[in-house]
């Protein structure tokens, strides 16, 4: 049974990735850092499909925090197979003001969260020669957003993160591709009022909001053997939106 680690697994696309790959037979780590008790509710419910679950604590900006979860995943399921880099915040205000510990959150947590997550995974997949590593972008990482630059800018590292390290794994069998959301029915997006979120949905072609499952599909769909020759590349999931 193949296994996949999914930070930021507790809510939103992350949750909806976790039990996607539980439902395709996947053994799933789940891993929060903040969000600890819906991380154990998710686990409750997906142990019920017969998958091994597992709930690890795993804070994205630590190596320490990186290294402790995966060894817990390795040594509970025997090998890392997948790798959903799904761990991230938002930030929306103009330049001039943010902070620097806000400029440093967004970054270390999107880009070098993301960056270390993959480091830890390829070690164990190159004992193999094969895995798959999906990180999760943005629509704003490929086309920029105003009042957003920090966070585009962190997305947009992600995206050419991961064209060079498809490039860097290849050989060793390991594809690493991305996808990049939308406007999404998340947590995240909590903050955006009704008429925000009307405006949203007709700026997109589909004339809706997306739902968390339409991203969970597309991250599968990336690790499974149909996309067996597909890596470097970013999917973009926005129904039409850029």
């Amino acid at each position: 049974m193949p296994n996949a680690i999914i930070t930021g697994s507790s809510k939103g696309i992350g949750k909806a990735c976790a039990e996607l790959f539980v439902q395709k037979g996947y053994n799933v780590v789940i891993c929060y850092n903040k969000s600890e008790a819906d991380a154990h509710e998710l686990e409750s419910e997906l142990k019920k499909s017969g998958c091994g679950v597992i709930c690890v604590k795993l804070d994205v900006c630590s190596t320490d925090s990186i290294e402790g979860a995966f060894k817990k995943a390795y040594d509970t399921f025997g090998s890392i197979d997948v790798l959903v880099n799904n761990a991230g915040i938002s930030q929306i205000k103009l330049l001039g003001d943010i902070t620097d510990d806000e400029l440093y959150d967004v970054i270390n947590t999107n880009l070098i969260g993301t960056i270390k997550c993959s480091r830890e995974a390829a070690k164990y997949m190159l004992k193999e020669h094969s895995g798959s590593i999906v990180n999760v972008s943005s629509m704003w990482g490929v086309s920029g957003a105003s009042c957003e630059s920090v966070y585009s800018a962190s997305k947009g590292g992600v995206i050419a993160f991961t064209k060079a390290l498809a490039k860097e794994l290849g050989p060793s069998g390991i594809r690493v591709n991305c996808v990049a959301p939308g406007v999404i029915d998340t947590d995240m997006n909590k903050c955006l009022d009704d008429e925000i979120r009307k405006e949203l949905a007709d700026s997109t072609a589909l004339c809706r909001i997306g739902e968390a499952k339409d991203v969970a599909e597309a991250v599968f769909f990336l690790t499974s053997s149909s996309a067996s020759f597909i890596t470097g590349q970013t999917l973009t999931i926005d129904g039409g939106f850029i």
